[in-house]
Order: C-alpha cells, then sequence, then structure tokens
C-alpha cells in the first residue's frame, strides 16, 4: 500500500496538516510519500491519494486545482480523499466549504472531503491579504485541531487495512 499525501500551502500552515496526516498513516504501518502538487508528475505509483489545499476567498489554491486537471484520470481509478484548510475563529468563519469543492470531489470521485480549521499569521500576509483579512474582521492565531486531522488520517488507515473496498469501487 502506497499513499500520495499532497496539498497546496500558501504560508504553509496546510502543508503542516498534510505532514500530519503522512505521520499518522506511516504509524500505522503504510508507506507515504508528502510532497506539493507542484512536485508530483504522476499519481500512478501510488495506490491511493489524499489531496488539500488551503482555502482562499473561498477557492483552492491553483497549484491544487491544476493538480486535479492534470492527473484527473489516475485520481478517478484509485481511492482519494480531500480536505480543505482555512477557516478561522471561534466558531471558524467561514463556514461554508469552498465553492469548488464539488466539482473538484466529483472530478476525483473522492470518498470524503472534511474541512479542518486553519491559521492566520498576519505577519506572513502580503498587504493583499492583510487587507482582506481586515476588511473581514478575520481572526488571528492557530485555530487547527491536531486530533481532528489525526482522527480523519486513523480513519483512512483503518479503511486502506480492511477490505480494500475502496479500491474496487474505482477499478471498473
Amino acid at each position: 500500500m502506497r499513499v500520495l499525501v499532497t496539498a497546496a500551502s500558501r504560508h504553509g500552515s496546510t502543508a503542516e496538516i498534510a505532514a500530519k496526516l503522512g505521520e499518522v498513516l506511516t504509524a500505522a504501518g503504510i508507506h507515504v510519500d508528502v510532497h506539493p502538487p507542484v512536485e508530483v508528475t504522476s499519481v500512478d505509483p501510488y495506490d491511493s491519494v489524499i489531496l488539500g489545499s488551503g482555502v482562499y476567498a473561498g477557492r483552492w489554491l491553483a497549484s491544487a486545482r491544476e493538480f486535479v486537471e492534470r492527473e484527473a484520470k489516475g485520481l478517478a481509478v484509485r481511492p482519494v480523499w480531500l480536505f480543505s484548510s482555512g477557516p478561522v475563529g471561534d466558531p471558524a468563519k467561514p463556514a461554508a466549504d469552498p465553492v469548488d469543492v464539488d466539482a473538484i470531489r466529483t472530478r476525483t470521485s473522492a470518498l470524503d472531503h472534511r474541512v479542518f480549521t486553519g491559521k492566520l499569521d498576519r505577519q506572513k500576509l502580503g498587504f493583499g491579504e492583510r487587507a482582506i483579512v481586515l476588511a473581514v474582521h478575520a481572526a488571528e492565531g492557530d485555530f487547527r485541531s491536531w486530533d481532528d486531522v489525526a482522527g480523519w488520517a486513523s480513519g483512512i488507515a483503518e479503511t486502506l487495512k480492511s477490505d480494500q473496498a475502496p479500491l474496487a469501487e474505482h477499478v471498473g
């Protein structure tokens, strides 16, 4: 079993979530490679894929969307899980799913999509991003729940190590 975890991350927060997913899957005895989408030339070597993106202005980052388009055929024939990172605050806002995730989920035949709360560090933002954050009164801080991330990854590991049913659903 070989799994690719790939996530588009503008400031590193979503990449840290991808790394945590990889750690949990590795601890479960699964071979995992963690790479940003721009470094992945093919999904062919992998039995399944976990794909994520930071969300900005309600959309996935371009490198994740481009990855889906580039690898659509390969993604459609293997188990795929999706995650988004971005809502901040308590309660987390925005509460809605990214506007493009339904199309991505359809294009990849993803088994699940999970939204994880994100991290906002104004010092890492560019001028335009700081202006948007100020305008929408976004809360600064690290709102990521590592227990939620680890729990989701554990569930994926259990699925992958069980009867392989998701593989059968995608091959055909």
